[in-house]
Parts: C-alpha cells; structure tokens; sequence
C-alpha cells in the first residue's frame, strides 16, 4: 500500500468517526436562525461552495422580505469539532438575497475531506462535512455518486435522502432536476391528486416571494438536510424549478395573460434558484449560467446541462426535422461537444435533465419513414412519444452523438425527469439496432416522490406496467431495461474499467420510515459502449480510492 493510500483509508476512518459526532439536525442548532440547515456543493480541488440561510427574526421568513442586514461568519476545517480551521470569514446577507448565504471557500486541499458550520451572532448552525474534487491529474480508481431526480414534497416524503445518508460509500450526490415543483396544492400529487402534505404556498408559485418560500418549504425537511449537510452536491434544474415544460420563451404551465410575462417569471425562479442551491453559476452576473464542468482527477469528468433555458418550443410531426430547432442553444452546444471530445479524463458523464435514447413508436428504417414522412406528416427520425425529450429535437441529438462518435469517447449520460427506470444503448440508427452500432450509454434514475405510470393510472404497482414495458423493449431493441413503478435512486459507480448504476427503490413514499429494496445493475464498461447486466456493488465499500 502506497503512502497516499494509507492516509487515504485513515482519513476515510477519521471521517467517519467525526462524522458520527456530528450533528446535521436543525434541532441541534442553538436556536432557530438556522432552521434550513446547511450545504455544499459542486468541489474543485481548490475550494467548494458553503450554503446556509439565517432566520435573524422570527417573522423573517422565506420570501418575506423582512429582517435586518446581518452578518454571518462561516468556518471551515479539517475536525469535526473544527478546531483545525483552515479558512474563515464573513458575509453581510439580507432581504434582497432572501437571508441565504453562499461562500466560495478557497484555498483548500485537493481531495479532502473538511467541516464546516456558519454563526451569527450567538447562533450557530449545524456542522455540515464537504469534499473536494481530486486535482486534474490525481489518478483515481472509483468515484461513486448518489443520482435522484423528481422530488415533489406533495406526492410523500424523501426517505430516499434518508436511506443514502445511510451510506459510507458516496463521494457527492447529483441531482439531476426537479428539486421542487411549483404546482398549487393537489394540482400535481400522485394518483387520484392524492396530497401527502400539502405545498406552501398552497398556489401555484409565479413570484419571487412565490418561489423563495417554496424553496424555504423544500429545504426544511429533515432528511433532505440531512443528506445536503453530508456530501456536496452538484445540481441543475429541469423545468418544474420554474413551470411545466419550460422552453426559452415560455412554457406549458404558464399563461401570460393571468400570470404575467414569461421572462419576468423565469427571472424569479432562476434567481430563487441561484440563492437556495449551493452551486457555482458560470457566465457573469446579468447573466448567470447553469450548465457547467467538473472534474475528478483523471477518472472523470461531469458536465451538468440546462436543458430548459435556451431551448426551442416543443413542436409535434414534421415540424421536429427543422435543423434549426436546438434543445442545448448554440453556444452551450458547442462548449458540450468541444469538452466531451477534447477532455483527458477516462470517462465523460452527462448530466442529463430529459432523456437523450430514442424511444420510438416503432423506430423505422429509413426508406419506410422517408414515405411515411411525405405521405402523414411522420418524423424522419419515427414518431416520439415524448417531444419534450432529446426525441423533439433529433438534429441537436445528432450534432451531439456525431461528435461523441468521431472523438471515440466513452461518454454515458445520467438522467431523470421520466419518473421511472431505463438503461440503454444510444444507437446510431434505432431501426438498425445492433447492426449499425452504438455512440454512447444512458442511464435514468426514477423519481424521489413525484408519480409513476401506476399512480398516475390509479392501478396497484406492477399491474398494468408490465405489459408497457414489453412493448417499449419489443419495439426499442437498444432499451436493455426499463422499469415504469418504483420511487428511488441510483448509485454510481465509476472506475478506469467500468461505469455501473444500482437501481434502489423505496417501499412506499407516502411512509416517513419506509425501507428500501435493491432492483437491478447494469454494467458499461471501458470502449465498449454496450449495457450488460452486473452484480449489486457493495455498499460498505468507500467510494473514492487514489491508485496506488
């Protein structure tokens, strides 16, 4: 065992031993000025984002527009009990970035785990514990991430936080959009509009108070805290973060004629969004930027996508083979496809909102579907079923995989939106699947809470499904697996030969202690962009490990 490795599994120990002194519990904090808990997130080697947000008064709430400018000091260490302290300081917050606070904390360690709390006063909050990326040419032998999706707070309770805060083996979780929803009570639930605790507000979010207090709601639950004040996380939003099916100039849950102008509702989620995430925005400050990179030594790189901002309207028949509809926009096109073809890491992970996999009905040959086109209007590519996906957009899907092909980089994507479970093969012709190869993997986590096939039914789990799921892999050869019921979560794992996800799922969502069950694997590994069926990882195993 090298000298790193050996400091690596002490410090792997030490962590943990900290770790269980540690309290993330609101109720732990010496008084309720930090009852939204703390944060991190998106780890460079050099520094990591800190988040909290300070109640300085009791009427001080989220999107209140109340309480004093107040100063909060922020530290960062190396103990659990923070008498190692590495880097420190303070920061004025007030009304006008609703009481949140966020800390760019530089001059860390790369690969390191630290601690960190936040005072004000005679206040202070939780110790939260963070990490920080591996430098760019650290050698890596395993990453392993936590990927969810799809959390409504309506449809039940997020005992799928709790259950990977139970979990010694993760690096960092990716939340792959949808953290909150912005429905009205009992507009978007489970089967039947089935409330398991009701929204505030109890309308439809559409301001910034709106979205600041949903967001405060979001951040007050217990086992969601738990697990931001654990491990950093690196999230993007899809379109539930602003309204149903958002595009660039608009979306399908919004009407301007009763809830105003799309821009200025768009601007009022974004910036709710920008205060109460621990994220790092690139662009500049008119114009701040989601989509972004990071890199894991030289094992991986993860490239996190905003797929709602600079979009084209979703369009049905014909009109989707115009080249010049985009889901990425331009510019962000072109940063995605030069990192993916030029980066030095082993493997390129997308962050990927909608799924990418064609999922047609049924994918045809290209002679039949140029006729079908001529004749009824049906899309070169086949007939989607689900426009707001990458299936909307096919010449922004082929711009991407013609490049991922010609670089011969091993890229897979990680995806959510679809409250259910699919593995797949992208192809190069879904109608000529296996034959004409394939470009790259996708795997889709389902939903936290948010509702399946069966509740949106109204029928018991795995009665009607299955029959679904047949047909979708009788007709979509490269889908290798696809499951349409269960809430859960997946675990990836990344190493120099593989890349696996385990699907796990929750009993029941609507139970606050319900338990978990393991679902299945699948295995892509290193050149051969080809999904294979694989043994569930070991979840006592630590996630990050240098190469001797």
């Amino acid at each position: 065992m090298s000298r790193r490795t050996a400091l690596r599994a002490g410090g792997v120990a030490l962590g943990a031993a900290a770790l269980a002194a540690v309290s993330v519990s609101p109720a732990a904090a010496e008084s309720v000025v930090f009852a939204h808990g703390v944060a991190s997130g998106d780890p460079l080697p050099d520094r990591v984002i800190l988040w909290t947000r300070i109640t300085p008064a009791p009427d001080a709430v989220p999107g209140s527009g109340l309480g004093a400018p107040t100063t909060v000091r922020w530290e960062i260490a190396t103990d659990g009990d923070l008498r190692d302290v590495v880097a420190s300081g303070s920061v004025t917050t007030s009304p006008a970035s609703d009481h949140t606070v966020k800390v760019d904390a530089t001059g860390l360690e790369p690969d390191t785990a630290y601690f960190y709390r936040f005072t004000a006063g005679d206040a202070a909050s939780p110790v939260g514990r963070t990490r920080t990326a591996p430098g760019p040419g650290a050698e890596l032998n395993r990453l392993r991430f936590a990927v969810v999706s799809c959390s409504n707070w309506e449809a039940g309770f997020f005992g799928v936080y709790r259950h990977l805060a139970a979990r010694p083996d993760l690096d960092a979780v990716v939340h792959l959009g949808d953290y909150l929803y912005e429905y009205g009570t009992g507009e978007y639930a489970s089967g039947g509009n089935r409330v398991v605790r009701p929204h505030d507000p109890r309308h439809e979010i559409v301001t910034l108070a709106d979205y600041r207090i949903r967001h405060g709601q979001y951040k007050s639950d217990p086992d969601l805290q738990r697990l931001h004040a654990l491990l950093p996380w690196i999230v993007v939003w899809d379109d539930h973060e602003s309204a149903n099916d958002a595009w660039s100039g608009g979306a399908q849950n919004h009407d301007p004629a009763v809830e105003g102008a799309w821009a200025e509702r768009r601007a009022a989620a974004l910036q709710a969004y920008l205060e109460w995430q621990p994220l790092r925005p690139g662009g500049t400050a008119d114009a701040p930027r989601l989509y972004r990179r990071l890199q894991f030594g030289d094992l991986a790189e993860l490239s996190m996508l905003d797929l709602r901002s600079y979009r084209t309207e979703q369009v049905h028949g014909r009109r989707i083979d115009d080249p010049a509809r985009t889901i990425t926009g331009a510019e962000q096109m072109a940063w995605l496809t030069a990192g993916v073809t030029s980066s030095g890491t082993r493997w390129q992970l997308i962050g990927n909102p909608v799924m990418i996999t064609p999922v047609l009905l049924p994918p045809l040959d290209e002679r039949t579907t140029a006729a079908l086109t001529a004749v009824a209007g049906l899309p070169a590519a086949g007939a989607p079923f689900n426009v707001d996906q990458w299936d909307g957009y096919p010449a922004d899907r082929r711009r991407l995989l013609d490049a991922i092909r010609a670089s011969g980089r091993d890229v897979v994507f990680l995806t959510g939106d679809i409250h259910s479970s699919w593995a797949a093969d992208i192809p190069v012709d879904a109608a000529n699947y296996p034959g004409a190869g394939t470009v790259a993997t996708e795997l889709v986590v389902p939903s936290v809470t948010s509702a399946n096939i069966d509740e949106m039914l109204g029928v018991a789990p795995r009665t009607v499904t299955p029959s679904i799921e047949a047909a979708v892999l009788a007709t979509n050869h490269h889908i290798r697996y696809v499951e349409l019921d269960s809430h859960g979560f997946g675990v990836l794992d990344v190493t120099p030969d593989a890349v696996q996800m385990d699907w796990l799922y929750v009993l029941d969502p609507t139970d606050p202690g319900t338990g978990v069950r393991y679902g299945t694997s699948r295995r892509v590994a290193a050149g051969t962009p080809r999904l294979e069926p694989a043994a569930a990882l070991d979840p006592g195993a630590h996630g990050r490990q240098a190469r001797p």
